[in-house]
């Protein structure tokens, strides 16, 4: 009536072991493709066996050209003040943040280019005090221009001496805070960029 039921994950002509592998012959084809392949790394790396590649060439050290970090500098200087001179004259106001990113702007450019010379953070300090001054300056120029009828370039180069009275009366200690400022900015960008 019923046939008798083999118990669970046991074949019908189970091993006397228990092992269904027992009885095969060594050599035999066990279903495996990568059989007959050399065996690899234990860690599972498909690249331990080969020689290791040429290592990556160091960056390039930063050059010692003083000449070429001055005139960086320079450059730098030159075009922050104008541009700081632009946002005093546009706002009516100095601007601290606008004084650290000139000091920064000149430091930066004269370390980049110049590299490690200890002499260029000390000139990028004194360029970015002269920067900040210039650029002061012109912001008190382009406020004058406004209410005056001058010109910028006339009251920045026929009226130098009214212009640099008018920025002594009204400068007071937030305005020497900011050359401080503006000189510990660019003495760091530059050491930092040198680097």
């Amino acid at each position: 009536m019923s046939q008798p039921v083999p118990p669970p994950n046991q074949p019908h002509d189970a091993q006397p072991g228990g092992n269904p592998f027992a009885g095969q012959q060594p050599g035999a084809p066990t279903g495996n493709p990568f059989a007959g392949q050399q065996p690899g790394d234990p860690s599972g790396n498909p690249f331990a066996g080969q020689q290791p590649g040429m290592p990556f060439a160091p960056p390039a050290p930063a050059r010692n050209n003083l000449g070429l970090g001055l005139a960086a500098g320079f450059v730098a200087a030159v075009v922050a003040a104008a541009i700081y001179g632009a946002i005093i004259g546009a706002t009516k106001h100095e601007i601290g943040y606008a004084a650290v990113g000139v000091g920064f702007i000149v430091g930066f450019a004269a370390g980049k280019v110049g590299g490690r010379n200890p002499v260029l953070p000390v000139v990028s300090a004194v360029l970015a005090l002269v920067a900040v001054y210039f650029g002061q300056l012109l912001g008190e120029a382009m406020i004058a221009a406004k209410e005056l009828p001058v010109t910028v370039s006339e009251l920045f180069f026929d009226h130098f001496s009214l212009l640099n009275e008018a920025w002594k009366a009204e400068s007071d200690f937030i305005s020497y805070l900011f050359f401080a400022v503006a000189a510990v900015a660019a003495f760091s960008g530059a050491k930092k960029a040198g680097e």
